[in-house]
């Protein structure tokens, strides 16, 4: 299953959750989304806005779904973890 986070580096909870995914050896891909910049900066926050409707982090992109905010039981269930 591909994971995407689209974060903050001063963020706390992309931290939590950066900690979190590889505490359970989960792959993902991570975007730093505040250490962009230009047009790069400009499209991740474009994408970022269109499955969200918001610019909240940490964004998490599993599969088709899509969660906002850092939710242990939830990112568990959807990953399959115990």
């Amino acid at each position: 299953m591909k994971l995407k986070i689209y974060a903050l580096s001063t963020c706390v909870h992309c931290k939590a959750l950066k900690r979190f995914l590889n505490k359970n050896k989960v792959q993902y891909d991570y975007v730093d989304v505040d250490l962009l910049n230009g047009s790069e900066k400009d499209k991740v926050m474009k994408e970022v806005f269109r499955l969200t409707k918001s610019y909240r982090f940490p964004t998490i992109v599993v599969g088709d779904d899509v969660v906002v905010g850092f939710y242990e039981d939830r990112l568990r269930e959807m990953l399959g973890l115990k």
